[in-house]
């Protein structure tokens, strides 16, 4: 559910995971400039999940994007016990904006660490470094690149593993994990939320950023995350990307292999026509995507199955979204949900059977 506070789990060293639990909270989220609200999707993810760590939002003129926080300057978010600026947005590429510089190095005068999932080490950036050494203050790059990770080795992993995939980026697959686990839980089900994306590792505490991966190490770094565990626990994996997106489908066919789940939640909005910043392409069919993942999947983990289908319904009203639900449910036969608005539990009972019948 959200809104809901995670749990702060000491460091998984068999997964590597970026020490998340050290940054000072409460945070300030910035937004830049931004027009558009899918850019914004780290900043929604940690209002949405760790509410009562965020304290602003912090908006450049000309923000059309607003995630209903008070709008707050850096000099102001540290009055009201803000001790970190997190980089709210996630733009294409992972690129540190030029505009965006003096903002941040308000912030870091104005006594607040610096918190970044883009691809670009803002601690590498000559400005933002002299800033935080004259301030005193840390830069903190959750996306790295230098962790010893081994290849994939397809090994068969003891425990239970879900993997959300989709139909395209930034349309829920993070929120879906988080809801499934945390109703998993709610069954008394031992379970783990695996974060594989920046926003995850800052709500979850714990995870390797996948996209930041060398190509060979995808695999390994998927078989890290979610480690031999008890015949009886679930790593609920949070998907990347999209198998039949151009740009980013090397990191979801990878992490799909060394996941190797047992089951997985397909996530989809079904008024979305292109994929997200590719309007030249169309959003595949929810029912190849579902094919292709088995298909795929079975590589490592031959009885890979859909349990429930995950539907972004955001932009529609109640009695579309109530037909929506028992249109995609209909077509391929297991529980649909919006993990915003509840269900969460059907997909489970789904899951559980599945679980069930197996061992039978």
């Amino acid at each position: 559910m959200p809104n809901a506070e995670p749990e702060t789990i000491p460091t998984n060293p068999a997964a590597f995971a970026v020490p998340v639990v050290a940054l000072r909270r409460p945070y300030l989220l910035f937004l830049g400039a931004i027009t558009d609200p899918d850019d914004a999707k780290t900043a929604f993810g940690l209002r949405d999940w760790c509410r009562s760590a965020c304290v602003g939002q912090f908006r450049l003129p000309g923000c059309t994007v607003s995630t209903g926080l008070p709008d707050m300057t850096p000099p102001f978010a540290v009055a009201a016990g803000a001790r970190s600026l997190v980089i709210g947005v996630a733009p294409m590429g992972g690129a540190l904006d030029p505009a965006w510089v003096p903002a941040l190095v308000e912030a870091l005068d104005a006594g607040l660490d610096l918190v970044s999932g883009m691809h670009t080490r803002l601690a590498t950036h000559e400005t933002l470094a002299a800033a935080a050494r004259r301030s005193g203050r840390r830069i903190f790059d959750l996306r790295r690149a230098d962790l010893p990770l081994d290849v994939g080795s397809g090994r068969r992993r003891t425990g239970r593993r879900l993997l959300t995939v989709g139909t395209d980026c930034a349309l829920g697959k993070k929120y879906t994990a988080l809801a499934l686990a945390e109703a998993l839980r709610h069954r008394g089900v031992r379970a783990d939320f695996r974060a594989t994306g920046q926003t995850g590792i800052m709500i979850s505490g714990r995870g390797i950023a996948v996209d930041a991966v060398v190509a060979d190490f995808i695999a390994g770094a998927a078989e890290a995350l979610s480690p031999d565990a008890p015949a009886e626990h679930w790593d609920v994996i949070e998907g990347q990307g999209s198998i039949l997106h151009p740009a980013y489908a090397g990191v979801s066919v990878g992490l799909l292999h060394g996941s190797q789940p047992d089951a997985f939640v397909v996530c989809h909005d079904p008024t979305r026509r292109t994929l997200s910043g590719m309007p030249e392409f169309a959003v595949p069919e929810i029912e190849r995507i579902v094919a292709l993942t088995i298909e795929l999947g079975r590589v490592t983990n031959p009885a890979i199955r859909c349990v429930g289908v995950s539907l972004n319904t955001s932009a529609v009203s109640d009695a579309e979204r109530a037909a929506f639900l028992a249109e995609y449910e209909r077509r391929l036969g297991v529980p649909s949900f919006d993990p915003m608005r509840g269900g969460a539990g059907r997909v489970i009972d789904e899951l559980l059977r599945s679980r069930d019948a197996a061992q039978a």
